[in-house]
Parts: C-alpha cells; structure tokens; sequence
C-alpha cells in the first residue's frame, strides 16, 4: 500500500530514539552506586542487585507483555512503560527518603525493570513496520540511542547529585523520563496494514524484499530458526558483557595501564558499543542479517583467542573497540532480522522471547567469567573458553543460513 498516512516516519523513530535514551539510562546506575550505598550504608555487591534485577526484568517483562504490546498499539504500550519506569525511579527516591533498601529493589528492579521491558520493544516493533526498505538503519537508531544514555545521563545525574543532592536528582530524574517517554510515546502509532514508502510504489521499480515467513509468536517459538537465533543472541551478549567486566583488569594486566587510564578506555567502549549498534544495523541492510553474524562470529573467535598475546598497543585497543562494535551490533540487527524470519505479525512478542536470551546472559556472563577465572587463575584460559563459545555461535550461524537459503529456494 502506497504511503497515505499522515505520520512522518522519521519523526516516529525519533520519538523512539526519545523513548530508548530515557529507559536507557538504566546503563548509567555505576554513577549512582556509590552516592546510594552510601546512603543506606551496604556494600556495592548487596546494591548492585538492583540493577541486576531490573536487566532480569526487562528480558522477561519483554517475553510476558510482548504479544500485549502487539494488541494495543504503540501508543499505550509507550504510556505504561513510561509511567512504569517514571514511578520506578521516583520510587527509588522515595525509598531513598525513607531509609528502605528492599523499596529501592522494588521500585528501581521490579517495577522500573518492567516498564524497561516493555519500553524497550515497543518502539522497535512499530519502526520495523514503518520502513520494511531499511529496517536495519531504523532499528539501529532507536537501540543506538540505548546504548548511548548512559553517556548522556551519566554526567547529568553526577551534576545533579552534587547540585540538588541524591533524592532530589531521583525525582527530576524521574519526572524527566516520565515526559520525555509518554510524549514520545503519543505521536507512536503502528502504519496502515501494507504500508510502503512512496518511492516503492507498485510498478515505481522499487521492491521491498518479502520476509521469510509471517508468524505468530506461538508459531515461531516451534520454529528451528528460533533457537538458532535465540542461542546466537545467547552467546553474543554472554561474552560481550564479560569482556566489557573484563576491561579494566585486563588492559591494566596486559597493557600496564593505570586504574585512572582504564576507567577511560571502559568509557570509549560505551561509545563504540553505541555506534557499533547503527553501524551494523545498517550494513545488515546490504550484506544481509544472516551474513552479519556470520561476520559477527567469526573474527571474534580470533578476537578472544588471540588478545591476550597482542603487545602492540593501539591493535590491541582497536580488536577490542571493534569487538564492542559487534556486541552492540548484535542488539540492533536483532529486529529487524526477527522481521526478515517471522514477519511483522506478531514482531514485538517474538522480539521479547528471543530477549530472554539477555536476561539469562546477563548473569550467565558475568558468571562464566568468574569462574574460569578463579579455577585457572589465567585471563588468557578464560578469553580462549569465550573464543569457544563462539565456536559454537558460529555453527549455529551457518545452520541460520542453510536454512534460509533453503526456505528460499521454497518460496521460488
């Protein structure tokens, strides 16, 4: 159907790209650790279950609303997530008035973790819709602008913790993000079933490529192709926040670097987590999601097994800057390749299944990593066990892709 709406595409991802800075702030609660526990006078492993709850939570919130997100529409999908993580962090500062840790855990873990899941899907299922000619540049945008909140809102929320003390700064916080997200979230709305951009009109030369299938959520679950994705995702997210732990200690070990000097290097892999998210995204478009993994999979495995023995130090910054590209891109090609596979049908809810795949990698991870770690005392063992893992990615990749080329040849 040729464009008859009176929505301005780029406006809606704009208005996604609002939602997705806001919730993703969530990245920037390290700023906040040590001004809080302070406050409720615990250790940072006790607080850090906060944080560690509200990234459980936005997995699994994403799988159990995401075929309600597809019912009722971007538009109030938008307003409860908004609304959920606005009270989440007021909440959290009010629990901070009061003295109540197990407060704080609920209202920043549970009820903020909540409307993260749903705030998180929501945008990304609708801009799918809206250009079905670049999905990958489009889902990019929106995930770009997650990946960069924390550099956004970390030196925001310091300013305002030393301006207006902590429990002030929860609530400007609070309140900043309830407006910035349900205003984002009004102008939201799903296109007309068949919707085309005016350049691929019918008989204008331009094609939309047609998705591999049209699914519902329950369908695609009984779907191969499912878990081929949802254990790549797996992977991918396990061993990129490890290496992300990982940072400091290592570039300190290996490169002889200061604490000072790898707080610094952590902070440039957040920008390049973040460009890596519309970098990919888009070269998806051209190459193809499946390839993109493929590429993804197989210089990581050389990535890990090979780092600890770079000596050179500007390669070994670049091979490690490069990997962070890849980790974020992982995140933003995701949708738009769930849409290649399953269709838009059900896009949202599938979309917050395979996101289960973060929930559980966000301790399985870190926890990996311990582990090794501890048992072989040696950084370059447990690098080489991540290099194994995506061994295993790689595999499951080119199964991936054997089976679309040959549901393909089917569809012919």
């Amino acid at each position: 159907m040729p464009d008859k709406t009176n929505k301005n595409r780029w406006l809606i991802a704009l208005c996604a790209v609002g939602i997705h800075i806001s919730i993703g702030s969530v990245y920037a609660y390290s700023v906040m650790t040590n001004p809080v526990k302070d406050i409720f006078g615990v250790d940072d492993s006790l607080l850090k279950w906060s944080f560690k709850i509200a990234i459980f939570m936005l997995g699994f919130s994403a799988a159990l609303f995401g075929k309600w997100v597809e019912k009722v529409g971007p538009r109030k999908s938008g307003t409860v997530a908004g609304i959920l993580y606005g009270v989440g962090i007021l909440g959290s500062g009010f629990a901070i008035q009061i003295g109540s840790l197990y407060l704080f855990l609920a209202c920043y873990g549970f009820i903020g973790g909540i409307g993260l899941g749903i705030g998180y899907i929501t945008p990304v299922s609708t801009l799918v819709k809206w250009f079905p000619d670049k999905r990958g540049l489009a889902t990019g945008m929106a995930i770009m602008g997650f990946g960069f909140a924390s550099l956004i809102f970390g030196p925001i929320m310091q300013s305002l913790f030393e301006g207006v003390g902590v429990i002030n700064a929860f609530y400007i916080l609070g309140i900043v993000y309830l407006l910035v997200i349900l205003s984002s979230a009004q102008y939201m709305e799903r296109p007309p079933e068949g919707y085309l951009p005016n350049a691929y009109n019918p008989g204008e030369g331009k094609k939309v490529k047609s998705d591999l299938s049209n699914l519902t959520r329950n369908e695609a679950v009984k779907t191969v192709r499912f878990y081929y994705i949802w254990i790549m995702i797996f992977i991918n997210i396990s061993c990129g926040i490890a290496i992300i732990a990982a940072a400091s200690p290592m570039t300190q070990e290996l490169l002889g670097y200061s604490a000072m000097q790898a707080a610094a290097i952590v902070g440039l892999m957040g920008v390049f987590n973040g460009i890596g998210r519309i970098l990919w995204s888009s070269i998806s478009d051209y190459i193809g999601r499946a390839n993109t993994y493929i590429l993804f999979f197989f210089f990581q495995i050389l990535a890990f097994y090979f780092l600890p023995y770079i000596e050179i130090e500007m390669l070994f910054l670049a091979i490690l800057f490069l990997i962070l590209t890849m980790y974020g891109g992982g995140f933003a090609t995701l949708p738009a390749f769930l849409g290649d596979l399953f269709g838009t049908k059900q896009l949202g809810a599938i979309h917050g299944m395979v996101l289960t795949a973060w929930g559980i990698a966000g301790i399985a991870g870190p926890s990996i990593y311990d582990y090794v770690r501890e048992h072989t005392g040696s950084l370059t063992t447990t690098l080489q066990v991540f290099a194994g893992m995506f061994v295993v990615a790689l595999i499951i990749s080119l199964l991936m892709k054997v089976s679309i080329n040959r549901a393909q040849k089917e569809q012919l």
